[in-house]
């Protein structure tokens, strides 16, 4: 694994030469370490672009595999802004587009560059979760999902990921000390989904709460029981 003095020094390149290196250094990783399977990928033959792919969130490595799994889609990802703020992972940030987001909070600046960025016709992925799990299994999806989608009309596609938290492990000490190791991945793409519609009697936030569990569900349909978390059925 790349130590925290080299990502640094990585880092005061000029841009095109990190997006460069980095690339290269991460994906052998990804390469050398997972092997990964993938489900599902005949679902997107038929949908119409732009698409919100939704996920859970398990480890830092998820944008990593899921960027080289849907590489044809030229995804934007959304990523917490604490992410910015670690050298290793400024380096995974450099070779994907990325949107930043302040966590917990209504970043109108971001959720409106998510909305541009989608109307120009670009395919966006966010972890509803907006952090990874310690326990591997699904946490409480936020609710920016439910706006973002009302406001682009874009087609939703709910994507299970597993096997990254055992690829690069959650390390509570720093993100800078977390490493790869080999581990099976799997990648299981749904199908379109059919949101329901607000029924006339019911209020904005029980709606939202209504599509947000909606989401969450449809994602965890996709993923082994024991990652289910609190969305089980």
């Amino acid at each position: 694994m790349i130590s925290p003095w080299m990502a640094r020094l990585i880092g005061f390149l000029p841009e095109r030469v990190t997006v460069y290196i980095s690339r290269k250094i991460l994906n052998s990783y990804v390469n050398k370490y997972a092997n990964i399977e993938v489900k599902g990928i005949e679902h997107l033959d038929e949908i119409d672009r732009p698409i919100i792919f939704i996920c859970n969130h398990l480890s830092n490595s998820d944008a990593l595999v899921l960027g080289h799994v849907l590489e044809k889609e030229d995804l934007t990802f959304v990523a917490g802004m604490k992410l910015n703020d670690d050298c290793l992972t400024k380096l995974g940030m450099s070779i994907t587009k990325t949107i930043v987001i302040k966590p917990n909070s209504a970043d109108k600046g971001a959720i409106s560059s998510i909305i541009k960025t989608i109307k120009k016709g670009k395919n966006i992925l966010i972890f509803p979760e907006g952090t990874r799990s310690r326990t591997s299994s699904m946490n409480e999806g936020k609710k920016g999902v439910v706006l973002i989608q009302r406001l682009s009309r874009a087609r939703v596609v709910p994507v299970g990921i597993w096997g990254t938290e055992k690829l690069l492990p959650i390390n509570d000490k720093g993100m800078a000390l977390e490493s790869f190791h080999h581990a099976d991945v799997v990648v299981n793409i749904g199908a379109q989904l059919d949101i329901p519609k607000k029924n006339k009697d019911e209020e904005k936030h029980e709606y939202e709460t209504r599509i947000i569990n909606f989401f969450m569900h449809e994602i965890a349909e996709l993923l082994p029981e024991k990652y289910r978390g609190i969305y089980k059925f």
